[in-house]
């Protein structure tokens, strides 16, 4: 984890907008019937806009810098699905259905997962 700040600030424009492409198909396609296109879309953009700075600024420094790329890891992997979740629970309606509630924490999730093993993809 040896970034400095500004390689940091360089990466977070084109990491964000490469996250996004990948994410925002997953959530179109994932989240319950209840959330029309627009929410999903906004979704996409607005919930990796809302954690992927901390994600790529805060992060690598001090939980990279002090205990090293696999907490990193642990750290991103972790914060981002929860806070994004916790998000968009909080912006949007909680569907009547259990089921349609758990969908869409399992559309956020995987889009997630998806996301980072990409970036993963790309870094070797």
């Amino acid at each position: 984890m040896d970034f400095t700040a500004e390689e940091l600030w360089a990466f977070l424009p084109r990491g964000y907008l490469l996250t996004i492409v990948i994410e925002i198909p997953i959530l179109l396609l994932g989240l319950s019937s209840g959330h029309p296109p627009g929410r999903r879309l906004i979704a996409g953009c607005w919930l990796t806009a809302c954690t992927y700075p901390i994600v790529v600024l805060v992060l690598p420094e001090t939980i990279g810098g002090r205990w090293g790329y696999i907490a990193y890891v642990a750290a991103a992997e972790t914060f981002a699905p929860v806070a994004e979740c916790l998000l968009f629970r909080a912006a949007f309606p909680i569907p009547v259905c259990r089921a349609a509630a758990i969908r869409d924490m399992t559309a956020i999730v995987a889009a997630n997962v998806a996301s980072f093993v990409t970036g993963l993809w790309i870094d070797t």
